[in-house]
């Protein structure tokens, strides 16, 4: 698999597609069911893509770029839907909401430390949180509508509460299948194992009240 002119530094699956950013400024689109694997190229960043990330639907793709841009690219599009400038720093941390449709998260680098949230319906930001760090990874819990974020110098954190561990950068973030515990891999060559959020809560059963047929009767 090929098609970058150098490094690639991040990637991201959708149902079907593997996407990935390079310092050559390029995001390519890579089929590994064809022989020929690279079906799409977008170019937008002015320097290195370093956030890429789809959306649970696998209808808008985000990507963040140490140009201080997060750009938000419709499935089919050539060019970015929204251009968005308000990080002043490089913007590697990007999250799509399991929850709301068009909510989205990104995180800035040092000479930022802020997450800010987007409404990528319009464009607007509905928000922003000085986190005090840069911000490294963010992830939404599929469970409950909570984001954990990692950060780098100088409070090498893990936050949804605080947790503290790590006496170096936090550099990887990735939550279970369960989507009860994440795991952390940092610069002092440690990986954490956090037990942070509950279970998906499992529906009471509902009890036969004999008004189905009705109910049903009623629905046309």
């Amino acid at each position: 698999m090929g098609g970058h002119q150098t490094r690639t530094g991040v990637l991201a699956w959708n149902s079907r597609i593997l996407s990935s950013g390079s310092r050559d400024r390029a995001i390519l689109h890579h089929d590994l069911r064809v022989p020929n694997d690279c079906v799409g190229k977008l170019v937008g960043h002015k320097s290195e893509v370093c956030g890429l990330k789809w959306s649970h639907d696998d209808r808008e793709l985000a990507s963040g770029g140490n140009d201080n841009q997060l750009l938000v690219w419709n499935q089919h599009s050539q060019q970015p839907a929204l251009r968005l400038t308000e990080h002043t720093a490089a913007v590697k941390a990007i999250a799509w909401s399991p929850h709301q449709t068009g909510l989205l998260a990104s995180g800035g680098g040092t000479a930022d430390r802020c997450i800010r949230f987007w409404n990528t319906t319009n464009g607007h930001q509905l928000s922003s949180v000085d986190t005090g760090s840069q911000v490294c990874n963010l992830m939404w819990s599929k469970n409950v509508n909570e984001l954990v974020s990692t950060h780098g110098y100088s409070q090498n954190q893990i936050m949804v509460a605080t947790l503290t561990g790590h006496s170096l950068r936090v550099l990887y973030l990735a939550m279970s299948p369960d989507g009860q515990t994440i795991v952390t891999g940092a610069g002092d060559e440690t990986l954490r194992f956090w037990n942070v959020f509950p279970s998906v809560k499992t529906p009471a059963p509902v009890k036969d009240t004999g008004l189905w047929s009705l109910g049903r009767t009623q629905i046309r």
